[in-house]
């Protein structure tokens, strides 16, 4: 019997024996079958089991690493460390706050904190859709499964905030109903729907992969570059004609798309998320077939010798025996210093390339207040656009420097050159304008001097969110706990 049919007919039952009550009566009935629907459904068995914790028993080595996320929780603040990128992305959610990643424990709990999805009062308000969840917990999966992509989907991101409060975990890359699972196996699995149809774009269809490409799969159903598209802001990667930042670029550009528009320049702005996927493939590691699994999340044993994959998602020099010395052959010191080498390449084309955005877009604005057109401005708002896509392309996937530090360095240089020929047309049209002289750039040496500058109401956002933290989600945890309460 399936379980469709068994909802369908219980429910039938139910309102056909209440025609006979009061209209308030009525009312309580249908919840009261909504409610067993939903128990007996979940009693039967759910496909994406959300609870982690439910899988310590079984799987006891895996839970504990997993658990062992939670050790990364400092929270360092990306905008105090470079407050340029307050002004790149001015306009935009990321300019109030952006901290850098911890580990997947707290997926929940900083996705909730940070003031980029504000402090909704309730399921309509707030700046931020439901897809801004997509990442961050297998209730999500689960979510999906039981109402559908646009069931999902469709509202802003407090809607069903009560749903989704189970951190990243097992059912998100395990099929952990499956028989292969209970047998220990890793029942490898694409959980997001809208992840298993861009990998079939690219010609990766799950099911024909060999493990090794399976286990990136499942990694990359989030560390991509991705958008939101159509009424209900439904996620999709950006992957129809390739994978490349160049590809995306071009298929931004062909759809029309853009994420916001510039607070200071105006430009169409594109913001990109954390392409790890893509940029392993085009780096020395991909192309090897070494895989995200190989370096954080290797296999290890425990004391009695039981070999098991680590689920504690980090560094993996933290485990270089177990990582980096199985195919290098270098010392631990000795690769800390290569990295160490390449990353401060990095970091150094990010900061040339990002005095040249900044620089361009503040000039964009004196061009508009001298008088610009539309057309006079088309050329080099699109620059401007490409220019910080790419800064951003490179900056945005976390690690850069150890997966592919070449591709990064290239597409950086890249974002140099379109920065330049914004900032050569910009100044060329300025002096049309009978402006010839430098164009100034305030104080944006701190955080929260380049808040300032962009005119930010930090106290007012700041107080949105407590607001929400204090009143909002406690509910959504009452409310999560009784529904769980049900399984």
């Amino acid at each position: 019997m399936s379980k469709k049919w068994t909802r369908n007919t219980a429910a039938m039952a139910a309102i056909l024996s209440a025609l006979c009550l009061s209209t308030n009566a009525l009312a309580t009935s249908e919840q009261a079958v909504a409610d067993e629907n939903q128990t007996t459904t979940q009693q039967e068995g759910m496909r994406f089991e959300p609870r982690n914790e439910k899988f310590a028993e079984a799987h006891a080595e895996q839970y504990k690493s997993w658990k062992a996320t939670q050790e990364s929780e400092e929270i360092e603040d990306a905008l105090e460390g470079d407050p340029n990128m307050v002004v790149l992305w001015a306009g935009y959610g990321f300019s109030k706050d952006y901290n850098k990643a911890r580990g997947h424990f707290y997926a929940i709990t900083d996705v909730r904190e940070t003031l980029r999805t504000g402090g909704p009062t309730d399921d309509k308000s707030g700046p931020m859709p439901m897809a801004c969840w997509s990442c961050k917990s297998p209730d999500v999966a689960r979510v999906i499964d039981d109402r559908g992509e646009d069931g999902y989907f469709e509202g802003k991101w407090a809607r069903l905030g009560a749903e989704i409060n189970n951190a990243i975990g097992c059912s998100d890359c395990h099929n952990t109903g499956s028989e292969e699972f209970a047998k220990g196996g890793p029942a490898l699995q694409m959980s997001r729907p809208y992840a298993e149809r861009a990998m079939e774009t690219i010609g990766k269809k799950f099911e024909d992969q060999s493990r090794f490409d399976q286990q990136a799969q499942v990694c990359g159903q989030c560390h991509v570059e991705y958008y939101f598209t159509g009424p209900n802001k439904s996620v999709k990667f950006p992957w129809d004609k390739g994978t490349s930042v160049d590809d995306m670029e071009v298929y931004y550009d062909e759809i029309g798309f853009k994420d916001w528009t510039h607070g200071v320049s105006k430009a169409p702005m594109l913001k990109a998320q954390h392409p790890g996927y893509e940029t392993w493939r085009e780096g020395i590691h991909g192309k090897n077939n070494v895989t995200c699994i190989d370096c954080h999340m290797p296999k290890v044993q425990n004391e009695d010798g039981t070999v098991f994959t680590d689920h504690k998602v980090g560094n993996p020099f933290d485990r270089f025996e177990d990582t980096c010395a199985q195919c290098h052959t270098q010392t631990k010191a000795a690769l800390k210093s290569v990295v160490a080498t390449r990353k401060a390449s990095v970091l150094e084309m990010k900061l040339r390339a990002e005095k040249q955005i900044i620089a361009a877009h503040f000039e964009a604005k004196a061009a508009w207040d001298a008088g610009a057109t539309e057309v006079e401005m088309e050329p080099i708002l699109m620059d401007i656009r490409h220019a910080q896509w790419r800064w951003d392309y490179a900056i945005a996937s976390h690690g850069v420097h150890m997966h592919a530090p070449e591709v990064a360095l290239r597409i950086l240089g890249t974002a140099l050159d379109k920065a330049g020929d914004a900032r050569a047309k910009v100044i060329r049209l300025l002096a049309t304008k009978g402006i010839t002289e430098e164009i100034q750039i305030p104080d944006i040496s701190t955080k929260v001097k380049a808040q300032q500058a962009l005119g930010m109401d930090m106290d007012k956002m700041n107080a949105e969110k407590d607001e929400f933290l204090k009143t909002i989600a406690p509910e959504w945890d009452k409310q999560a706990e009784a529904r769980e309460a049900k399984y």
